[in-house]
């Protein structure tokens, strides 16, 4: 059954932009998690512009990248130490450029963890209603058939009373 009740699970972070490995900027940040889109992490980047720019990506990538490398295209994260510290790296590519940002391991870990606690892995498809959902498609499916059931299958005599039907093709000897 559907659970409507809609939670968010966020959390304030400083991520650094690295522009080279000896160059990095600290990059104000928002990690948010919502039971209303449960397989979805977003975040939003606060560069100092008037507008955020936000990104959205599955929370099993950020959860798999924690402890190995993955992802592949617009988005890839992987755990590495960076002077002694445990960090996520997650390199960014849009139309608009490329971004590495670097992520705090410990806090980024602890925030995973409260989403866990709200949406188990695996269960994300409940708070969606999916199997509601399905079910429905099936009922209307179910009806469809009994239609289909009464509906006439044999052509009418209005089509000329041999049962062919006026688009099928002549066979032999047909005229």
């Amino acid at each position: 059954m559907r659970n409507t009740e809609n939670t968010v699970v966020e959390r304030e972070l400083e991520l650094k932009l690295v522009l080279s490995p000896e160059r990095a900027v600290p990059v104000p940040a928002r990690l948010v998690y919502r039971t209303d889109d449960p397989y979805a992490v977003h975040i939003t980047f606060h560069l100092g512009s008037e507008h955020p720019v936000d990104w959205t990506f599955a929370r099993e990538l950020l959860i798999e990248g924690v402890f190995r490398p993955c992802g592949h295209g617009d988005v890839r994260v992987w755990p590495t130490k960076v002077e002694g510290r445990e960090v996520v790296l997650m390199a960014l590519s849009s139309p608009d450029g490329d971004a590495l940002l670097e992520a705090p391991s410990a806090q980024v870990c602890a925030w995973l963890e409260r989403t866990l606690r709200t949406v188990p892995s695996g269960t994300e498809s409940e708070r969606l209603g999916m199997d509601d959902g399905i079910a429905a498609i099936l009922a209307t499916t179910a009806v469809t058939d009994e239609v289909c059931e009464v509906w006439p299958r044999d052509p009418s005599p209005s089509f000329g009373g041999d049962g062919a039907r006026p688009w099928d093709e002549p066979q032999d000897g047909d005229v």
